[in-house]
């Protein structure tokens, strides 16, 4: 059976990461999406398992050939989804999880590739901007940056087929891990079940 791909998209702050990286510990089949970049690797990143790390010529020459699924440059750096890794997993049984934003997202939605679409959001802004305040990594000004971007980015999570409040993480992750499951169980994602069913009860 061919493997789905969830797109799952975020506000920073609303614990994107935390939800993903608990589903991808608790269920099987199912792994990241590996992106490719023009930024150097930091310490301690492997080249094929946290990104593909690739020239700007390479990405460049890439991009004129259609190989990305997405891609967007983001101040300095190309970063972007090589369309023949995601397909090959997928044939492979795989079910992937691509993290990326909401220009990505209209990006993969606007070319019609199939998808299932998730949208994680905060319990409010509020909430958001204290996370990011506890975070101690941001000064003021940025995450008066982050929370303005927030609210631009969730009036898109109507486009999606999923929405998740990260009141409750724990929560948070059993609804992430219901939805996965029900992808999982689509009629038009078993082709053949019914009849296999029967002949193996005959």
């Amino acid at each position: 059976m061919k493997g789905i791909l969830f797109i799952v998209t975020a506000p920073s702050g609303a614990g994107k990461s935390t939800i993903c990286d608990a589903v991808l510990a608790e269920m099987d089949r199912l792994k990241y999406s590996v992106s490719a970049t023009t930024r150097s690797p930091r310490e301690g990143e492997e080249d094929g398992r946290d990104y593909y790390f690739l020239s700007r010529e390479k990405f460049e020459e890439m991009i004129a050939a259609g190989k990305f699924l997405e891609h967007a440059r983001v101040y300095d750096y190309y970063y972007g989804t090589p369309q023949e890794y995601i397909e090959k997993e997928l044939q492979n049984g795989l079910d992937l999880i691509l993290d990326i934003d909401l220009q990505g997202a209209r990006s993969v939605k606007a070319r019609n590739y199939p998808a299932v679409y998730i949208y994680i959001l905060p319990p409010s802004l509020e909430v958001l901007r204290q996370r990011l305040e506890d975070r101690r990594t941001d000064s003021p000004e940025v995450i008066e940056k982050r929370s303005a971007q927030a609210v631009r980015e969730m009036v898109g999570a109507v486009e999606y087929d999923y929405c998740i409040v990260n009141d409750d993480l724990p929560a948070a992750v059993e609804e992430m891990k219901s939805i996965i499951r029900a992808e999982r169980c689509r009629v038009s994602r078993r082709p053949g079940i019914v009849e296999k069913v029967i002949a193996g009860s005959s």
